[in-house]
């Protein structure tokens, strides 16, 4: 059997890898994999068409400057998929560029499986890509629970909630099963910790360093002596000292994977940049203000936007839990207000962690998240096979 990948950012990655291993987990004879994928597929034997860091990127104008770049790998992606003549396509999150691939392919080999694992949030923006979807994805396989009713909610493909990646990770799923054996853990320390995460991406943290030093500052007038961690991704280390240097207050800035699940631990509450860290500190227990600046050319689009919220803490639980802060709205003077009340034993505080003990109840699962969604994929192929004659072959003409 041979699975076909588009695969475009690193944490997509690790899906398509874990989804390899259930594939073979579970099919009796070899699994070959073929297309787009990072680092942790190539260790399961995926030989990438070329670098997906190509396509790692963020804001319209970045997008714009190097759009014939990108429609030149859509075709080139295209073409390898139908030389390889895969038994099923997986395109996994990425949607500007793998639907676009999805959808050619589809028209070439409409016998094909096309499976949607993460798919667009349709929840948020766009809801009419679900109905469209529904042309050239046989399946949706989704990482929250309430997914798959927008999806049915908008005429989109057959969707199912597989679990997301973080119930699996080790260092968070000890916190949350400490949590649940103590909730007294949830009760602030004295003096406080607070955990600092600009973002991920080099822009998040200009676009954010100077409100968060500022708001330190002046969270610590308010709460001497109060600790601030400070967890970097590896690439951006440098980036974030330098911007740190200038803060009046001084953060311990911790770097690696051990380290950044020890400071979510011992925090008491956070302020960072929203995404799916959001999740990771709601999952963890931790009381948050969440803020974000886009870049100029999303400002301007920024109505585009037809969600309610940007949080996923608050998709999952379906009311505002955590407080969101956007642009003009960022003001040190409010946030260190709100993280001195998320750092006592207060009402605001209280609200979260009641929250976050309700999402970690609906993000529960009971399988392996790669081997359930390898289940879909394979549940997928034999349907095809069952029910459609064999389909000649488009390159032959």
């Amino acid at each position: 059997m041979k699975i076909a990948f588009v695969v475009g950012e690193n944490s997509s990655d690790r899906l398509g890898a874990a989804l390899i291993r259930g594939l073979r987990n579970q099919h009796p004879g070899t699994v070959e994999v073929t297309g787009l994928g990072g680092d942790a597929m190539a260790a399961e034997g995926l030989v990438s068409l070329f670098d997906i860091d190509e396509l790692s990127i963020v804001g319209v104008g970045a997008i714009l400057a190097r759009l014939p770049q990108l429609i030149g790998r859509i075709g080139q992606t295209v073409r390898h998929i139908l030389a390889e003549e895969p038994d099923a396509l997986v395109v996994i999150d990425s949607y500007a560029f793998s639907h676009r691939v999805a959808r050619r392919v589809r028209k070439a080999r409409p016998e094909l499986p096309i499976i949607n694992y993460v798919p667009p949030a349709v929840w948020a923006y766009h809801p009419e890509r679900s109905t469209t979807m529904a042309g050239y994805i046989d399946r949706a396989i989704c990482v929250f629970p309430f997914e798959p009713s927008f999806h049915a909610r908008y005429g989109g493909p057959p969707a199912t909630y597989v679990g997301h990646p973080l119930m699996h990770e080790p260092h968070l799923a000890a916190i949350m099963t400490r949590l649940d054996a103590a909730p007294a853990l949830s009760r602030p320390k004295s003096p406080p910790t607070l955990l600092i995460l600009p973002g991920s991406r080099r822009g998040e943290v200009n676009r954010l360093s100077r409100d968060f030093g500022k708001t330190l500052e002046l969270l610590n007038a308010r709460m001497p002596g109060v600790r601030a961690l400070l967890p970097a991704v590896p690439r951006l280390r440098g980036l974030i000292e330098e911007k740190t240097a200038a803060w009046a207050v001084k953060p311990e800035i911790v770097t690696g994977e051990a380290e950044k699940w020890a400071a979510f631990a011992a925090a008491d509450a956070a302020l960072a940049a929203s995404g799916t860290v959001a999740l990771e500190l709601a999952l963890a227990g931790v009381p948050m203000a969440l803020c974000y600046r886009l870049d100029p050319i999303g400002y301007v689009l920024r109505h585009l936007i037809t969600g309610w919220t940007a949080a996923l803490p608050n998709y999952i639980t379906d009311h505002p839990l955590v407080p969101e802060h956007f642009h003009e709205f960022i003001r040190p003077e409010a946030l260190a207000r709100r993280l001195q009340r998320l750092l006592t034993d207060t009402p605001e505080r209280l609200a979260q962690v009641e929250g976050f003990r309700e999402i970690r109840q609906k993000m529960a699962i009971s399988a392996d998240p790669g081997d359930a969604a390898a289940a879909i994929v394979l549940a997928e192929i034999r349907a095809r096979s069952m029910v459609l004659p064999p389909f000649p072959d488009p390159l032959s003409d």
